[in-house]
């Protein structure tokens, strides 16, 4: 397959911006996102534009993309408008590279933006309600719930602030892993403790403030086994990525040592596997498929970036994509394999948990500290001699896993 590559790409820092538009947010991350490609707006060909939360928290049900980035410079080309839940901005990143080897352009734009933070907190929470199939909500919840049957709640580890269902069934599936492998609270508060430190060398973070494993596991309750520090927030913010072709690097006259080629870019959807074959998990499936095609094994990753909407996500990716294996993601965890310095450094950005949840722009997020890592430009979170680098992206839920997951393999 012809080569592509990621010649440009940008973040906003994620956060709270209550006084800055979808707009501005996009901007930010276009301009940066040119500049470090050395292209123009004219330049793009395809532009793909992932939002979701733009029809139910800003009101804009369609045609998002055309409004958000006629502002901002990109208009006449073909834009198309995404929602595949938090795998959206992962969505984008898949669907440029395959417009760009059908050859019906030979530079693409990739660009996620997200105001989740609005005054009425109840809409943003009422969107984590449309992730799954809100015909049969109340049955999948409950049956998702029941996966963490077998395992005693301590007293006082229930929140009695509302949050999201989905963090319930992040506790059932945190809950399922410990009777089935034996993982320990303990063990998920070291992935959220080695996050948390990781960001607080992430200039784009939302939260850049370091937790030792007794501090998160001190910390308020969520559901049991999650306290708050584990759990992603809302947030705002933006991303965007330059894609090209080889025809397209030269057409803008691309700095090639700063391409970062992408030798695999997988999506894939779930289906109705039973609990008893996490072999057969979506994600596990797609990972086999990236590294297929890239020719490469989870031997040969020097860095990744996950889900982690909860720690616990983390986890059960690092087993998914064969960084650990079955059951071993907990402990490989709380001895450091994961951490920088440790035998392969996950979320060095800091993870979702604190890094932030942009929707949209996660994905875009991800490959730009994995990009920013094979470039040798991460600073004080750089792994040494980084050279290849895994993404995981997962959203939605149906049967009893994500309903959509991308798995993108770089490579310097």
């Amino acid at each position: 397959m012809e080569p592509i590559y990621i010649a440009g790409i940008a973040m906003t820092q994620f956060g709270r911006h209550m006084d800055r538009s979808l707009q501005h947010l996009a901007k930010e991350a276009l301009d940066g996102a040119l500049k470090d490609a050395g292209a123009r707006h004219a330049d793009i060909g395809t532009a793909y534009y992932a939002g979701i939360t733009n029809g139910p928290l800003q009101g804009q049900h369609s045609i998002s993309g055309q409004v958000v980035l006629s502002k901002i410079g990109i208009e006449g080309v073909p834009i198309f408008n995404l929602e595949n839940a938090c795998a959206t901005g992962s969505s984008a990143i898949n669907l440029a590279v395959q417009s760009l080897r059908a050859g019906t352009t030979d530079i693409a734009l990739a660009l996620g933006v997200e105001k989740m933070n609005v005054p009425d907190k109840s809409k943003a929470f009422a969107l984590f309600e449309t992730g799954w199939d809100v015909s049969q909500a109340d049955e999948t919840y409950a049956r998702l719930v029941a996966m963490g049957e077998g395992i005693e709640v301590p007293a006082g580890t229930e929140s009695d602030k509302p949050y999201s269902r989905f963090m319930a069934i992040y506790a059932a599936w945190c809950r399922w892993h410990m009777k089935s492998f034996g993982t320990t609270q303990r063990q998920i508060a070291a992935v959220c403790a080695k996050n948390h430190q990781h960001s607080v060398h992430n200039p784009w973070s939302q939260f850049r403030k370091s937790f030792t494993i007794d501090e998160v596991l001190a910390a308020p309750p969520i559901t049991y086994p999650l306290t708050l520090p584990m759990c992603a927030p809302m947030t705002d913010g933006a991303a965007a990525a330059i894609l090209c072709t080889e025809e397209g690097l030269s057409r803008i006259g691309a700095d090639r040592p700063r391409c970062v080629r992408i030798a695999a870019s997988v999506m894939r959807s779930f289906t109705h596997r039973r609990e008893d074959e996490p072999q057969k998990h979506v994600s596990a499936l797609a990972a086999r498929q990236a590294y297929e095609l890239a020719g490469l094994g989870p031997e040969d990753i020097d860095v990744a970036e996950v889900h982690d909407a909860t720690a616990m996500g983390e986890i059960l990716q690092v087993e998914n994509l064969g960084l650990a294996s079955l059951g071993q993601g907990g402990p490989c965890a709380e001895r450091g394999d994961f951490s920088l310095g440790g035998r392969v450094p996950v979320n060095p950005s800091g993870g979702l948990e604190s890094k932030g949840h942009p929707l949209g722009a996660t994905g875009i997020g991800q490959l730009f500290e994995l990009t920013t890592q094979l470039r040798g430009e991460a600073g004080a979170r750089q792994v040494e001699g980084a050279r290849v680098a895994i993404q995981e992206n997962g959203g939605g839920l149906l049967g009893i896993e994500e309903a959509a997951v991308a798995v993108h393999i770089l490579t310097r």
